[in-house]
């Protein structure tokens, strides 16, 4: 029995056990502060933040949150213009019944949700009884932007988490939109998720010791077959010499 498939795989898989491991930090690549705050108490990772809906309902608008609960995306297809209100309620993000989106640079909110805790200096031409000044950022009927109302607004702990490794939810959140004429209200909820494991890391090493284990296994038993079943130089039942086979390196 040949050996030299076995040799060839055990050196395969010792050389892709550091690619592997490469490959998979690779695939968790770190966010920005704004994107993911890392704190002693948790990350962006720890929360989730979900939709549960619009009221009353809008027919054509839908929207998700990004990024675990750092923003949210609206997409507008309901032939109206829908308007995204700031933290004063002031006019801050629209998106046209044409598709054209616009953010509002008087807005307080146009510079709060450039910092994930809202550490900014707000200049003093904007605030919630300024006149709007549009500006177009977009054509794809797809607002996508930072809320702190949907998301922990500390890198302390939240009171309501007793237990860091239980699901928790924190608080229910509103963000105030209109629809033409029509005033209306995302509603949504904030949950404590203790953040993932790397347990599909650490399990390459495991999974790779076994395979070798396996491997040799297999070997040290044909091995011990081969030479087991036959003797030197003693003869079978035609009484010609039986020769044990020799194996290929």
């Amino acid at each position: 029995m040949s050996r030299r498939p076995i040799v060839a795989a055990l050196s395969a898989l010792l050389l892709a056990f550091p690619v592997a491991a490469q490959a998979q930090s690779a695939n968790q690549t770190p966010l920005t502060e704004s994107e993911n705050p890392i704190n002693d108490q948790g990350s962006n990772y720890d929360y989730r933040s979900y939709v549960t809906g619009v009221t009353p309902s809008v027919p054509g608008v839908s929207l998700q949150v990004l990024e675990f609960a750092d923003r949210l995306i609206l997409t507008n297809h309901s032939g109206e213009t829908v308007t995204v209100l700031g933290y004063g309620r002031e006019p801050y993000g629209r998106v046209l019944a044409d598709g054209t989106v616009q953010l509002n640079t008087r807005s307080p909110a146009y510079y709060l949700n450039q910092n994930f805790y809202g550490d900014v200096n707000v200049p003093a031409s904007a605030s919630a009884t300024a006149t709007p000044h549009w500006t177009v950022v977009d054509r794809t009927g797809r607002l996508e932007w930072h809320d702190h109302r949907i998301h922990w607004m500390s890198p302390a702990l939240p009171p309501q988490v007793k237990d860091k490794a239980k699901r928790t939810k924190i608080f229910n959140w509103q963000v105030p939109i209109e629809v033409g004429a029509q005033k209306a209200t995302v509603n949504g909820e904030l949950f404590w998720t203790p953040a993932r494991t790397n347990a599909p890391a650490s399990a390459i090493p495991v999974l790779v010791a076994l395979t070798v284990l396996g491997l040799l296994l297999v070997l040290f038993m044909r091995r011990r077959r081969s030479g087991g079943g036959s003797n030197i130089g003693s003869t079978g039942g035609s009484g010609e010499a039986v020769h044990p086979e020799k194996e290929a390196w």
